[in-house]
């Protein structure tokens, strides 16, 4: 758990080097006095996506907010889990799409929201769900959706900085460095963009072991996310590409489910279409060979490989 975060906050510090040093090289060389205006802008505009994200998300996922006397178990598994957690128990919701899968959003403790589809709720099991809301509530947790919100600002501010010098009239002015600088400035955004993928990637293994520490056993977390992985196989491209924009927020990626269920299908030794600890275990002695072009796919998810995943998950069973 040390690790993980340790990465993440390493990570935080590269980012904002970065974009610090782009900022503070460009500006000195053009003599440029208010450069900072477009980290401002760029702050802005999260800004303004902090505080009507939450409504974004309710709209697009079609959240309906639901009483304790509507889904009594569901509240007492999120209620015992925040506990644990020891943060303020989150409002509880519905998406009312097939989609297999759950997530969690707000502005921060006393904000958050926890969210599970009606698909997930006619396909897991009781200690299935629990870990998944365990996974859910380590994010409200950890307070990571924020900390992944002001790291995407950083590829922001560097593609506004790659388009304003390399089209706008500045150009003509002070000759063609100015192309060069816009040139590195979208260089910077591409590796910018890659490192927010990855911790993106980061805290999905930090919330699967929040789940671990909530309680929940490191079988029915993979046997839950193999669940959801053929869950959303079977569920039409359409329906997928309307949540596309929101699937970091998803505990998997349903982008990906089609090429995942293929590696996945094998660790199902008895097809009984959950993953047992005996087979957890099984997987714990295997070594894993992934692809170039599955590490590729990886690269530019928002989404650890779920075999990966698994994998790191029976690596925690006793």
């Amino acid at each position: 758990m040390f690790f993980l975060k340790f990465r993440l906050m390493m990570l935080v510090a590269m980012l904002f080097g970065i974009i610090y040093a782009v900022i503070v090289m460009i500006g000195a060389y053009l003599g440029i006095r208010n450069f900072m205006v477009y980290l401002f802008a760029a702050v802005g505009v999260m800004f303004i996506q902090y505080l009507i994200g939450p409504k974004m998300v309710e709209w697009t996922m079609k959240v309906k907010y639901v009483a304790r006397k509507d889904y009594p178990q569901l509240f007492e598994m999120v209620e015992s889990l925040s506990l644990r957690a020891g943060i303020p128990m989150p409002r509880i919701g519905i998406s009312q799409i097939a989609l297999p899968n759950a997530f969690a959003f707000g502005r921060g403790y006393q904000d958050g929201r926890v969210c599970v589809t009606q698909g997930l709720l006619e396909l897991l099991n009781d200690q299935e769900l629990k870990a998944v809301l365990g996974h859910e509530l380590s994010h409200l947790k950890s307070r990571d959706v924020l900390t992944i919100s002001l790291l995407s600002v950083i590829p922001m501010v560097l593609y506004w900085i790659y388009l304003r010098f390399s089209f706008a009239g500045g150009r003509r002015q002070r000759g063609d460095n100015t192309m060069l600088i816009g040139l590195a400035a979208f260089i910077f955004y591409l590796i910018t963009n890659l490192l927010v993928l990855y911790g993106s990637r980061i805290r999905e293994y930090f919330a699967d072991r929040g789940s671990l520490s909530l309680g929940n056993s490191p079988a029915s977390l993979a046997s839950a996310l193999y669940k959801l992985v053929y869950g959303a196989a079977r569920i039409d491209k359409e329906s997928i590409k309307e949540v596309e924009g929101l699937k970091a927020f998803f505990a998997s990626d349903p982008s990906q489910a089609l090429s995942e269920i293929r590696e996945l299908k094998a660790l199902d030794r008895d097809r009984s279409g959950s993953i047992e600890p005996s087979e957890l275990d099984a997987l714990r002695k295997k070594t894993i060979k992934t692809s170039f072009g599955e590490k590729l796919m990886e690269l530019y998810s928002t989404h650890p490989n779920m075999l990966k995943r698994i994998r790191q998950l029976s690596r925690y069973q006793s």
